[in-house]
């Protein structure tokens, strides 16, 4: 199997010379501007052995997983191959990987994740590292579990385009394939298998060690004057404690910050799932580390920078009937929009993903 592919464009003269028209099949690959093109296929750059049984500092002793997924070094190495292979797309143009890309923090820089045939999505592709610690799973919560997520992407024709079953054909008829589930999985080659092998890697990618880490574990000289300045702010005056919380700064909750209130494409986040009127407009809470890796911000991508993010919360957020109580404007100088930024930047994890990069 190749890691990199090629998009090969035909054109194809469908009508006569009476008609005078000509179908190009890639007009929409040649025309579509760079963010909503059918993201390249990347190559597998990340360390040869990843964390399986323990967890960078700063995030605890451990991290969750279910007992009937227990981890392994079989396990991880399926999910991580599942991950970076085209197979798992209705037209094997993309995997996984290239929406949450690596060199990306494991997010994606375009503002709305693109899928096979060029199909906008709806939403930016979140990062998946310190997923192991989610409590529910995509920006309006409707899954429960990693395992419950992993296969969604592959079914949705905005995203890889397949379908489960075709998928799980695809994968009996490989013998290598047939191989590493039957050793990794009792049953082989399953539905169920191939959503615990995916959520298998995604469980060990874990970011953590960060400066403010060590600088919360007693060394002071980590931060520099700036990010303790914003370390203060953040849990104080800026308040941003109050969603991003604990280890892994989120509270795995759901919050209208009015981001895209009122715009298209309408999106009423959590609502959709419930149908609560108090969930119009909310949507779950990310994690911060690794925050510097992953532009654009926000559920919908329209927020290009940190800086701009702390701009907006400093402003209040965007009005609307569902705000959340919790945001109002915070009367921050640029000094100290500037200190937050410097802060979040330190929250980067110590991994190198693309360690295996040319």
């Amino acid at each position: 199997m190749s890691n990199r592919r090629g998009t090969t464009v035909s054109f194809r003269a469908i009508w006569g010379s009476l008609s005078g028209g000509i179908l190009l099949t890639a007009t929409v690959l040649l025309s579509a501007p760079p963010d909503e093109k059918t993201p390249p296929l990347p190559v597998d750059q990340l360390p040869e052995r990843l964390l399986t049984e323990t967890v960078p500092s700063g995030l605890g002793q451990g991290r969750p997983v279910p007992p009937e997924n227990q981890s392994s070094q079989q396990r991880v190495a399926l999910g991580r191959k599942l991950f970076f292979d085209p197979l798992l797309s209705q037209d094997r143009s993309m995997a996984c990987a290239s929406c949450h890309r690596p060199d990306h923090g494991f997010a994606t820089p375009q503002p709305r994740a693109v899928g096979i045939k060029n199909r906008l999505g709806t939403r930016n592709a979140p990062t998946v590292l310190n997923r192991a610690y989610g409590k529910s799973f995509f920006w309006d919560g409707r899954a429960a579990s990693l395992e419950a997520q992993a296969l969604k992407p592959i079914e949705n024709r905005l995203e890889l385009g397949s379908s489960v079953a075709t998928v799980v054909e695809r994968l009996q008829a490989d013998q290598e394939y047939r191989d590493q589930f039957q050793a990794a999985y009792p049953g082989g080659v399953t539905a169920a298998n191939l959503a615990r092998a995916l959520a298998s890697f995604e469980r060990v990618l874990v970011s953590g060690d960060s400066l403010v880490d060590r600088f919360q574990a007693g060394a002071a000289s980590s931060l520099s004057t700036s990010q303790k300045q914003g370390l203060w702010l953040f849990e104080s005056r800026a308040r941003c404690w109050k969603c991003h919380a604990g280890s892994n700064y989120t509270n795995e909750s759901f919050h209208n910050t009015g981001v895209s209130w009122a715009k298209e494409p309408v999106d009423l986040g959590r609502y959709q799932v419930t149908k609560q009127e108090a969930d119009r407009g909310r949507f779950k809470t990310p994690t911060l580390r690794d925050v510097a890796r992953t532009a654009p911000y926000m559920h919908d991508g329209s927020i290009r920078t940190l800086a701009e993010v702390v701009a907006f919360y400093n402003r209040g957020g965007g009005k609307n009937p569902h705000l959340d109580g919790r945001i109002e404007p915070l009367g921050l100088s640029k000094e100290e929009e500037q200190f937050l930024v410097d802060f979040l930047k330190a929250l980067r994890g110590s991994t190198n993903w693309t360690v295996n990069a040319p």
